[in-house]
């Protein structure tokens, strides 16, 4: 039999987040495997209510465990790294990581009680790391978050680069610079495949750097006249730094908010990464100071209902107020999907007085990932026989292979759970893995065919309604049956309770019911819920969910 070498990915390739990829060498179906990230994506109310975490199925990988060398992980944003403390038990395997990636990661596995020693703290290329067949090399690179890398490997069939996120930035503030000598010398003596960020394909100018932002931000805090707040992705550290020295230069004191921010601040403090960060003042502290001294960094860029953000648009935060005249700044990028919940806040800041700019005109954010022109100057350097999209909805994905096929690449269209075998010198779909979700519901992991959510969202449409009926030792209705309803209209068209309408016609049903009807448990169950799902629909025209309870006596 063969050996070949596969890519697989799990999560993050027809959708921005949740990334899990997979690479092996080896027989078919007996591949040595390693695991490329560990993501999480976000539930919305919408789609997935209730739900706290949405991970990869990785039922394909646990199936495997005893084949899987190392899990990688390139950088340490959620949705690359989130997953890691929610699966690592039924993986098992070593975790790989830079140190300021290793330090969130431990801190994320130490939540589920799994020990800092499963963390390895590795080096950057010419280092490398033997995993069976393959060896694996980190490549530093630009990002939104310090210590990004893509990875090289190595492998019986040729090289194979994985980007991981990436821009080329060659003053990002913090991290490391993106280094094209680097790349040049890891692609001199070619690459089999690259496997590329998709995320900004559409974006048609060359990115700018991180460094290009903060004059700008510095002298709207000068001219603001209140209180300051700005909001970004806790994890972008490069900008907490842009934001706080631009503070520092309009004579505002720096107020870190959100548990989010201070980890994040904290964790690049330890590793040593982040150097030259003004001093912070307590929230407490704050309160006595002139508000036009005083610039507020907080969580929630991305509307969410829990973070600082939502709590000072509505009213205050750790007792700190915003007023008319303040200024919010959204140094980011609304995330797809997330804009409703930063349109409210929005809205909120402004019945406040609080003058509210965003990123629209992009004079205050830069993207952490590369435009077209930075993708097209990477497939220059590497010169890839396969090139493959990833981290990136479907329309991107399709976006890039036509991109790189302008430039003579061949490209492939790779959506989660399709297996590609790279071996030869034609990429071929070697077979289609069933993937999907899994739900992180309180402490408990859900499958998405499970029907819980899917139940939860009919609940939410539609409302809830319980039937009881309680059978004697004879098999007689003892009195009739009794309704009681959630999320439902009291008063239906008739201007009746609907509760009143609903239990009489069921009355009716059951003084008809014969003996054999009322013994049969499936049957009885299943008019009663009929019933009661007319008879709403004719009072409210709803058909609630209904849930039937039948007590026998003796």
């Amino acid at each position: 039999m063969t050996d070949r070498l596969i890519y697989l990915p799990l999560g993050g390739a027809g959708e921005i987040g949740m990334n899990a990829y997979v690479y092996g060498y080896g027989a078919p179906g007996k591949e040595r495997l390693i695991v490329v990230d560990l993501g999480v994506t976000f539930p919305d109310m919408d789609g997935t209510p209730g739900v706290d975490l949405i991970l990869p199925d990785i039922t394909w990988l646990k199936e495997r465990k005893a084949q899987i060398e190392g899990i990688f992980i390139t950088h340490a944003h959620e949705d690359h790294v989130g997953a890691i403390g929610h699966y690592w038990e039924q993986l098992g395997a070593p975790v790989y990581a830079r140190p300021f990636t290793a330090n969130i990661a431990r801190r994320k596995l130490g939540e589920h009680g799994h020990p800092d020693s499963v963390v390895k703290v590795v080096d950057v290329y010419p280092h490398v790391i033997s995993c069976g067949p393959l060896k694996v090399s980190y490549l530093p690179i630009s990002h939104s978050i310090p210590e990004s890398a893509g990875l090289l490997i190595d492998t019986p069939e040729g090289r194979v680069l994985h980007s991981g996120d990436f821009k080329i930035d060659e003053t990002p503030v913090v991290g490391d610079p993106w280094n094209e000598a680097l790349w040049e010398e890891v692609s001199k003596d070619g690459v089999k495949a690259l496997i590329c960020d998709s995320t900004n394909v559409f974006s048609l100018e060359a990115g700018r750097s991180e460094s290009s932002i903060g004059d700008a931000i510095a002298e709207m805090m000068k001219e603001a006249g209140g209180m300051v707040v700005a909001t970004t992705f806790a994890s972008n550290i490069a900008r907490l730094k842009t934001l706080a020295i631009a503070a520092k230069k309009a004579d505002r004191s720096v107020v870190l908010l959100g548990r989010a921010m201070r980890r994040m601040v904290e964790a690049a403090t330890e590793v040593g990464i982040l150097k030259g960060f003004p001093p912070v003042v307590s929230p407490e502290d704050a309160l006595n100071m002139p508000r036009e001294h005083v610039m507020l960094l907080v969580t929630g860029s991305q509307g969410e209902r829990r973070a600082a953000s939502a709590q000072l648009a509505q009213g205050s935060y750790l007792g700190l107020k915003l007023k008319e005249g303040d200024t919010f700044l959204f140094s980011s990028k609304t995330i797809p999907g997330n804009e409703r919940g930063v349109i409210r806040i929005m809205n909120q800041l402004s019945e406040l007085g609080v003058d509210v700019i965003d990123d629209a005109g992009g004079k205050y954010h830069v993207s952490g990932h590369a435009n077209r022109p930075d993708l097209e100057r990477l497939h220059q350097i590497v010169k890839p026989q396969i090139l493959i999209p990833m981290h990136g909805e479907h329309r991107h994905l399709r976006e890039h292979v036509k991109l790189g096929k302008a430039s003579g690449l061949t490209g492939v269209v790779a959506v989660n759970g399709m297996m590609i075998d790279l071996s030869g010198n034609h990429p071929t779909v070697a077979e289609y893995i069933e993937t999907g979700r899994t739900y992180l519901d309180g402490t408990v992991q859900v499958g998405a065919l499970d029907g819980v959510v899917r139940d939860r969202i009919r609940m939410a449409l539609n409302g809830h309604m319980i039937v009881t009926l309680i059978i004697d030792e004879n098999d007689e209705p003892l009195g009739d049956p009794w309704v009681e309803i959630s999320g439902l209209p009291e008063t239906g068209r008739n201007n009746a309770a609907l509760v009143d309408v609903v239990e009489e016609d069921l009355s009716q049903f059951i003084n008809r019911a014969n003996a054999k009807t009322l013994r049969d448990e499936v049957k009885l169950e299943k008019e009663l819920k009929t019933i009661a799902r007319r008879s709403a629909q004719g009072e409210i025209g709803k058909k609630p969910e209904v849930t039937v309870i039948v007590s026998r006596l003796g």
